[in-house]
């Protein structure tokens, strides 16, 4: 496993993490593993939500849920009511000290509490500002919540996920959520970058938008050739044959989208007959007749496992893979061995080892990595806070009083 590297391109950043859940957290995932100091500002007794959730109940009990840990190593935390005054005046203080704030409350949250972008600048000149929402800083649907879900069944997503029978169905993961976090991320390392003095930024990433513009072929399908894009299952709108095969053990996923890859293999399976046939010959044919074709290939699929299909084809060019489970892939060589996945010991809040994934960019060929595992609830206060002039006796009356 490589080690981490020595410096990263964000270590005198410091991050106000006010996000909850997934997409705000994601974001300041990518930040603290490129070195940036990430401070998650949480509310007192609960915390992030994402503290409360995830599969093991034993530790929502203990607010370090599983999809707290996900995505919340390295970060420090502290407890604040920015609902009180005291709460405000503390906020203040830190935003000073603040190069980058993330938040993802609806639109117009921060600005009723007082600490909007306009009444922060004014305590830090050239703050650079990030508000993640469902659907953008305006718009007729600024104000709606927004959830993963909701967002991958308005952006279209769904609709072309699955199977003539079977869609429209949502993608397994959070993967709006995600693709926020990340655009959110790029937005901020750019930000950083281009920062001037005394010049404030405002970013506002729409998940619906960022969505979107992942999706850059199935939309210029339908906006420059006024194709309506339709679920085509595991098959890829593209080419053919470039889909998923049932072979004698296991799923084969295949990309021969090229021509000479279509001829290898067909003379890897001994098929020849397949070139000269009227049907096949040809890309176009071969996509309006996918269906025939496949049933054709998967007759010699049934003699071997996806697995060894999948060696066979790649070492003649064919670009091929058999379809794993996710504790398949963790277990993978590919993965362990280049330092994707980290484990903690003794993780305080939770009584166990913790593995983790990592974010996925590797700088200078070294994995990039967190020295501290994800945080119990408000364990930064008493650092934090001291920074500010902060002691020991006022952190107690300021406890007492519900503020932190």
């Amino acid at each position: 496993m490589k080690v981490a590297m020595a410096s990263k391109p964000l270590e005198d950043i410091t991050v106000l993490d006010l996000t909850n859940v997934l997409a705000g957290p994601f974001c300041c995932h990518q930040l603290v593993h490129f070195g940036a100091e990430v401070i998650k500002v949480e509310m007192p007794g609960r915390g992030d939500l994402a503290r409360q959730l995830g599969a093991d109940p034993d530790l929502n009990e203990k607010l370090m849920g599983v999809s707290f840990l996900a995505q919340n190593a390295g970060k420090r935390s502290i407890t604040l009511n920015l609902k009180s005054d005291k709460g405000r005046a503390l906020f203040e203080k830190l935003i000073t000290r603040t190069d980058v704030l993330v938040e993802n409350f609806r639109p117009g949250v921060m600005d009723r509490l007082g600490i909007g972008f306009d009444a922060l600048k004014k305590h830090k000149a050239d703050l650079i500002y990030c508000a993640i929402s469902g659907f953008g800083q305006d718009g007729p649907m600024r104000d709606l919540p927004a959830y993963d879900q909701i967002v991958q069944g308005m952006s279209g997503v769904m609709s072309i996920t699955g199977d003539a029978s079977s869609a429209p169905l949502r993608v397994g993961y959070p993967m709006c959520d995600t693709i926020g976090g990340l655009t959110a991320a790029m937005a901020i390392c750019a930000a950083v970058a281009g920062r001037k003095q005394n010049t404030p930024q405002f970013i506002d990433v729409s998940m619906l938008e960022a969505t979107l513009a992942t999706m850059g072929w199935v939309v210029s399908n339908h906006l420059v050739a006024g194709i309506e894009p339709k679920p085509l299952g595991n098959d890829n709108f593209t080419a053919s044959p470039s889909g998923s095969f049932e072979t004698g053990e296991g799923l084969l996923n295949i990309s021969a989208n090229k021509q000479q890859q279509f001829e290898s293999l067909c003379e890897l399976l001994g098929r020849e007959d397949l070139l000269a046939h009227p049907d096949f010959a040809e890309r176009e044919g071969r996509l309006k007749n996918r269906q025939a074709l496949k049933r054709e290939l998967e007759k010699e699929f049934r003699e071997k496992s996806a697995k060894d299909w999948a060696d066979a084809m790649n070492a003649v060019g064919i670009p091929a893979g058999a379809i794993l489970s996710v504790p398949d892939i963790l277990a993978h060589p590919q993965i362990s061995e280049r330092g994707m996945l980290t484990e903690f010991k003794d993780v305080p809040g939770t009584g166990r080892d913790v593995r983790l994934a990592r974010n996925a960019v590797k700088m200078d060929g070294a994995a990039l990595s967190v020295d501290t595992p994800p945080p119990e609830l408000g364990v930064d206060n008493e650092d934090i806070y001291g920074r500010l002039g902060v002691g020991r006796k006022e952190l107690d009356e300021l406890k007492k009083e519900g503020v932190l």
